[in-house]
């Protein structure tokens, strides 16, 4: 990591400088190119990705029954137990979401009220490759069903066998999702904003992946399809003080950075002596990690840095807006307080990041590369749409429908007006 003292305000924007994405241009062209193919060739194109990129040959696209079952008994009972844990803190947490609808009198007989209806179809794309995150399919899953989406479709890529990973196959079953379609990357996206043969059109979709699914997704919300929201290489940032344990936060950092080479890390603190002493203990853990190079990789593009206060600290995370923030810091709840951007808060010494990635219950999906300044993380609203009703009685019109008269003249817009005032004249006519 760069180890930074006391840089300068003038100095923070480049500081908080995501790692460039690179080639993006490149990307996009090769997005747009697997559109154009998977929307005139659909089920063929399909097969024809999984065989270049997956390496797997493929004559049916639809995962069957029989696979599931095959799959779930692959599923050590261990894990069986831990997802169904997950599955039920999740729920009961995203139950609390759920909006009774209140009706509201606004004036004598003119009522309002909002009601929430599930999107229709909803598409979920569960990347399944070097990390297969049957916790995101957990993250997803979840509110989508308690919303009452009636179309859920799965698409995740296939292994060289040709197979699902069993665990991705074990959570849709317990999730109740029947309809998972092999098919990853761009081609699986482009496959659910277009439908084909095997894969039916979806009205939102959800999910991460690499920056060929983000160029995908973006691309779809383009062409009509809505997504969940911008999200691109996972980060977190840290702010420790001298109470923090410097193991902890190393763990913290790392468990984002093995994420991907593209991901960030950041550690501010006001100790002195916590920096050398948290650099040493993610020396010690990286050697220990399975996915070291990649990691590694991460935290070259992450930065450590000494500033003089909480308040400067905080300060510096609100303009920097991560995906995932930690305070390891004695006064966690005080200076929770005063945190006005970021995707989910993780408060105090025992409540590592990795929680709410599998288990704890908020939702792990969540807006990245500072967008969360202005987007909330995936919830039960992301599967909903909120419709506004209305009715007005003679009594509401008579009260209401005078001051839409005078604003709608006021505006020049005379049917408007119009639209009114036949309905008063009607009413007023009817009691003469």
């Amino acid at each position: 990591m760069q180890v930074i003292h006391y840089p300068s305000q003038a100095e923070w924007a480049a500081l908080q400088q995501r790692p460039a994405a690179g080639e993006a241009r490149q990307v996009e062209e090769r997005v747009r190119q697997i559109f154009d193919d998977v929307r005139q060739r659909g089920d063929e194109a399909l097969r024809h990705y999984a065989q270049e990129l997956d390496g797997a040959a493929l004559t049916d696209l639809r995962v069957t029954a029989e696979e599931v079952t095959a799959a779930v008994a692959q599923v050590p009972a261990a894990l069986q137990t831990a997802i169904r844990q997950a599955h039920a803190n999740l729920w009961k947490f995203h139950l609390t979401q759920r909006e009774e609808i209140t009706r509201v009198e606004t004036m004598p007989g003119v009522t309002c009220w909002r009601k929430s209806v599930p999107v229709q179809r909803v598409g979920l794309y569960i990347p399944g490759g070097t990390a297969p995150l049957f916790s995101t399919l957990l993250m997803l899953g979840v509110p989508a069903r308690l919303a009452g989406c009636p179309e859920i479709v799965l698409c995740t890529p296939p292994q060289k066998d040709g197979s699902v990973n069993p665990v991705i196959l074990f959570t849709a079953q317990l999730l109740g999702i029947s309809t998972i379609i092999k098919a990853g990357g761009a081609q699986g996206v482009a496959a659910l904003a277009g439908g084909t043969g095997s894969v039916p059109a979806v009205d939102k979709i959800f999910g991460p992946g690499n920056r060929y699914v983000t160029a995908a997704k973006q691309l779809a919300a383009q062409r009509g399809v809505a997504i969940d929201l911008p999200a691109g290489p996972s980060e977190v940032l840290v702010i420790a003080d001298k109470t923090a344990s410097p193991a902890f936060v190393a763990a913290d950092l790392l468990s984002q950075a093995e994420h991907g080479p593209d991901s960030q890390v950041m550690l501010l603190t006001d100790s002195v002596e916590l920096l050398p002493q948290v650099t040493a203990e993610i020396e010690r853990q990286l050697a220990q990690l399975p996915r070291r190079e990649v990691a590694a990789l991460a935290l070259g593009e992450s930065r450590a840095v000494l500033l003089r206060t909480p308040e400067e600290m905080l300060f510096f995370s609100n303009q920097y807006a991560p995906e995932h923030l930690i305070l390891a810091v004695r006064n966690a709840e005080e200076l929770a307080e005063g945190v006005t951007s970021a995707g989910s808060v993780f408060l105090g010494h025992l409540t590592p990041e990795a929680a709410g990635d599998y288990a704890s219950g908020t939702n792990h999906t969540l807006p990245t590369g500072g967008y969360a300044r202005n987007y909330s993380g995936v919830s039960l609203d992301s599967f909903v749409k909120k419709i506004t009703f209305q009715r007005i009685t003679a009594e509401g019109l008579l009260h209401v429908g005078p001051v839409v008269e005078t604003m709608a003249e006021a505006e020049g817009l005379r049917a408007h007006a119009r639209a009114v005032t036949l309905r008063l004249e009607s009413l007023l006519g009817d009691n003469a």
